[in-house]
C-alpha cells in the first residue's frame, strides 16, 4: 500500500487518527508539568486541499469536510474540528493540518515536539510548517531509530505517535518490532499507532504481539466507512492505543458511532473498540 498523503489528507483515516491525537494531547495539558511528543512519521505537516492531488482523490470531501460542515457536531469532536478550522478561513476548508501541526498548535512554552520525516523534501516542507513553533524540532531521520534514541525523554510525561506510510510489504513486521522496543524503553508513555486495515491477518499479528509482550492498557479502535472488498481503496483503519484508555475510551466511545454514520461511503460502515490487555 503506497500511502502518498497529499492524495489522502483529511480522509476518514485522518479523522479517526486526529480525533484521538487531539484528545491525547489535551489530556497531557491537564497537568502543569511539561510533556514530550514524538511524531515518528510526520510527513509534510500541512496539506493543500486545493492541490491537484487532493482534488483528484477528493477523499477529504468524505472525511474532514463532512465533519466540519455538520451544524450538530457532537461535543467530543469539537476540539478536533476547531483545531482544523484554525488553519482555515471561516467557512472554508483549503488546508488540512497534519499531526505535527495539530500537536504543535497545542503545546505550551515548556512542552516539546520532535517530528521525524525521512524524506528530505517532505522534511523541508515540515520545517517550514513548524517554523512558528519554537517548541518543535524537525529531524530528517528514520522515526523508528529516533524512538530508540530519544526514549525515554527527560520530560518523563508524553506520547508517541507512530503513523507509518505502509509503503513496504514488511511495514507491519517492522512496526511491531519497533513498537515493542519503544514501549519497553518508555513504559509510562502514551502510544498511538495508526494502521490501515487491508490485511486482517497482519492486524491480528500486531495485536497478538502486543498481548504476548505483556504490554498493559492496550486497546484497538477501528473505523470502517464501508464493507471491506477487493478494490484498492481504503475501507477502514485502526488506532492501537497503549496507556491511553483513560483519555480515549470515553471520547472515542462517543465519537466512533457518529463517525461510522457520518463518514459512511456505502453498506458495511461500522466501528469497534476492543480491549486487548487490562490496565
Amino acid at each position: 500500500m503506497n500511502y502518498r498523503h497529499a492524495f489522502h489528507a483529511g480522509n476518514h483515516a485522518d479523522v479517526l487518527k486526529h480525533v484521538a491525537l487531539v484528545a491525547a494531547v489535551d489530556h497531557m495539558l491537564l497537568k502543569s508539568k511539561p510533556f514530550f511528543v514524538l511524531d515518528t512519521h510526520a510527513g509534510a505537516g500541512r496539506y493543500d486541499l486545493s492541490s491537484a492531488e487532493a482534488l483528484r482523490s477528493g477523499e477529504f470531501r468524505h472525511g474532514a469536510a463532512r465533519i466540519l460542515s455538520d451544524s450538530r457536531l457532537p461535543a467530543v469532536l469539537t476540539p478536533y474540528a476547531e483545531a482544523v478550522r484554525a488553519w482555515n478561513l471561516p467557512g472554508a476548508l483549503v488546508t488540512y493540518p497534519g499531526s505535527p501541526l495539530l500537536i504543535a498548535g497545542r503545546l505550551r512554552a515548556d512542552d516539546r515536539l520532535v517530528a521525524c520525516e525521512l524524506h528530505p523534501g517532505q522534511a523541508q516542507l515540515l520545517g517550514a510548517a513548524l517554523r512558528p513553533f519554537p517548541q518543535a524540532r524537525v529531524e530528517t531521520r528514520d522515526g523508528y531509530a529516533a524512538a530508540k534514541a530519544l526514549l525515554p525523554p527527560p520530560q518523563r510525561r508524553g506520547l508517541v505517535l507512530i503513523d507509518p506510510p505502509f509503503e513496504q510489504p514488511s511495514e507491519f513486521a517492522a512496526l511491531t518490532t519497533h513498537l515493542l522496543v519503544a514501549c519497553r524503553r518508555w513504559s509510562t508513555g502514551l502510544f498511538l499507532v495508526w494502521y490501515p486495515i487491508k490485511d486482517r491477518r497482519a492486524v491480528d499479528m500486531l495485536h497478538g504481539a502486543v498481548v504476548d509482550a505483556g504490554l498493559r492498557d492496550a486497546t484497538a479502535y477501528e473505523l470502517f466507512v464501508r464493507a471491506p472488498s477487493g478494490d484498492p481503496g481504503l475501507a477502514g483503519s485502526g488506532l492501537l492505543a497503549i496507556n491511553a484508555s483513560y483519555p480515549l475510551d470515553r471520547i472515542l466511545g462517543e465519537a466512533l458511532p457518529y463517525l461510522a454514520d457520518r463518514l459512511a461511503q456505502g453498506r458495511g460502515a461500522a466501528w469497534c473498540s476492543e480491549r486487548l490487555t487490562p490496565e
